[in-house]
């Protein structure tokens, strides 16, 4: 059996994400186009919620129709963005979402981890290749007397 995560336990990093949760609303399906290629596609937010907390969760196109608000659902291979500054839970190209028989208790919607200030620690280049320019920073090139 897989493990199950929390949404208490979620941070901006978290990948991989599998849990279960009951469906508190869902918004109506707004039509936004892609910044890749320009296509148009359906997109609705969701509050899920466990017994530790709440969170934002969208979903896209064909997967806006198979849940609607009281469902309990099981979320699979999920992972968390920041959105203007908010944590959200996305599934992604490989995550699923499917009704679940899981019985569910009481949930926590006080710890609702999309109304709080979340900001994605940097620190890193998220692209490689040459920089522009001769010199590399912090080098000294030295040239050899043949090349004078």
């Amino acid at each position: 059996m897989e493990r199950l995560d929390k949404i208490g336990n979620l941070t901006p990093h978290s990948r991989g994400i599998n849990l279960v949760a009951k469906v508190i609303s869902k918004s109506e399906p707004r039509s936004v186009g892609s910044q890749y290629d320009q296509t148009q596609h359906q997109l609705s937010d969701l509050l899920i919620a466990d017994d530790t907390g709440a969170i934002s969760l969208v979903l896209w196109d064909e997967n806006i129709p198979k849940v609607n608000a009281g469902d309990t659902v099981k979320v699979s291979n999920a992972f968390v963005k920041i959105f203007r500054g908010k944590m959200q839970l996305n599934l992604g190209r490989y995550g699923k979402i499917e009704i679940s028989d899981e019985p569910i208790g009481e949930v926590n919607t006080e710890n609702n981890l999309s109304e709080k200030e979340s900001f994605q620690q940097g620190g890193f280049r998220r692209f490689s290749g040459p920089r522009r320019g001769g010199e590399r920073r912090g080098r000294p090139q030295f040239r050899s007397r043949q090349e004078e």
